[in-house]
């Protein structure tokens, strides 16, 4: 009764007052220009998470892009580093493993791990993302997903034929866009509705539009994805393919970003002492949200442990460059994040230390009398805390 009396106190102050946390905040025609993006999911039925068990209590599945993507490596980044430096077991098993899943870079991602046993997490752009929350046409998408962190910028690379010299010389011209449903379709054809070009649209991977391009097919294809794309560092200038610069118009600044290709992004493609203007949005890290006490939860509560505490180790020359972008405390406006994560940022932020402080100084004006286990009381206290912001 002494340790529910205390921390029924702890709270109520902490309730009325709110000093303590109050310190730590810190081929196709193309369709008409003003048609939007289509990023909403089919509206026939809400999506549900199957009920069967996932692959494996020690792994954790990873929806990326497709393979050649700059998300997919930073994939295999992840994977392969955290399967190194554990401790395995009497038959060579690790407490945790990364199963990377191939997806389409856009909205399948984030419906896989919305209906996917074996899916805990998605690399996803940020604007699909929201624009699937925006529609509605998702059912409780708020709670049923979370992000573990922002990750980085993913480019527009607009590949061209040699006699393709500005976006004008595209008109009826045709135009892959990449597979129907990932980044590079839905938001290509937004973005060159919106800047008035008029094309037909293929829908085709990167190796078979590189090949039509080639054979003068098809004049050129669009590409989403972080810079620098290993397939296209490997592209020769001599097969007549460049990167076709996208002006960052008015008309793209609500919803993109700018960005602009180097030499030392493509050195076989962008000469020397050039540069190509693009564009580009926003990528992050989600996961599903699983129930506290469940086993997937308390996998994914791992994963985010042994990721944060050993991110050092993602900066050096042997990884993407894409990874010295990420900054893991960044906020993502609209969503909440994984409550693991935000707990590890709030420890390395002196956030907890500065809870404890307090925590320390209240049960010191309590009576000596039978005291409670004090770091139990406080763990009760973290604990509503989350539920009281609703984590």
């Amino acid at each position: 009764m002494v340790r529910v009396g205390l921390l029924t106190a702890f709270i109520a102050a902490a309730w009325l007052g709110q000093p303590v946390r109050e310190g730590l905040a810190q081929t196709r025609p193309s369709v008409s220009a003003s048609e939007p993006a289509k990023a909403s999911a089919p509206k026939a039925s809400a999506p549900r998470k199957e009920a069967g068990a996932a692959v494996s209590p020690y792994t954790a599945g990873l929806v990326t892009g497709p393979p050649q993507s700059t998300e997919f490596a930073i994939t295999q980044d992840i994977a392969t580093t955290l399967a190194t430096g554990q401790e395995t077991g009497p038959r060579g098993e690790v407490a945790l493993r990364v199963l990377p899943m191939v997806g389409n870079g856009g909205i399948r991602n984030i419906l896989d791990v919305l209906t996917l046993a074996g899916a805990d997490m998605a690399i996803a752009p940020v604007v699909l993302v929201d624009r699937l929350r925006d529609a509605r046409t998702i059912p409780d998408i708020q709670n049923k997903l979370v992000y573990i962190t922002p990750l980085f910028v993913e480019e527009f690379h607009l590949l061209a034929r040699s006699e393709i010299k500005s976006l004008a010389d595209l008109e009826g011209k045709t135009v892959n866009l990449g597979e129907e449903g990932s980044a590079a379709a839905l938001l290509g054809r937004e973005v060159l509705n919106r800047l008035e070009v008029k094309f037909s649209e293929l829908n085709l991977g990167l190796d078979a539009a590189l090949d039509g391009m080639r054979k003068g097919q098809i004049f050129a294809s669009l590409l989403v994805s972080g810079k620098p794309v290993s397939a296209l560092a490997r592209t020769a200038q001599m097969d007549g393919i460049h990167l076709l610069p996208i002006p960052y118009s008015r008309a793209l600044q609500q919803d993109y970003l700018p960005s602009t290709f180097r030499r030392e992004d493509y050195p076989n493609i962008v000469g020397t002492g050039e540069s190509v203007d693009t564009i580009a949005i926003k990528c992050a890290l989600f996961a599903y949200n699983w129930p506290t006490r469940s086993e997937r939860f308390q996998l994914l509560e791992h994963f985010v442990e042994t990721l944060f505490s050993r991110f050092p180790e993602f900066l050096g020359d042997a990884h993407h460059p894409k990874w010295r972008e990420v900054n893991l405390p960044e906020v993502l406006p609209g969503w909440r994040r994984f409550r693991p994560a935000e707990r590890w940022l709030q420890r390395q932020s002196g956030g907890e230390a500065a809870l404890r402080k307090a925590f320390g100084r209240f049960l010191e004006q309590q009576p000596a009398s039978n005291p409670p286990d004090r770091e139990e009381l406080f763990q009760d206290f973290m604990r509503w805390q989350e539920r009281k912001q609703g984590r």
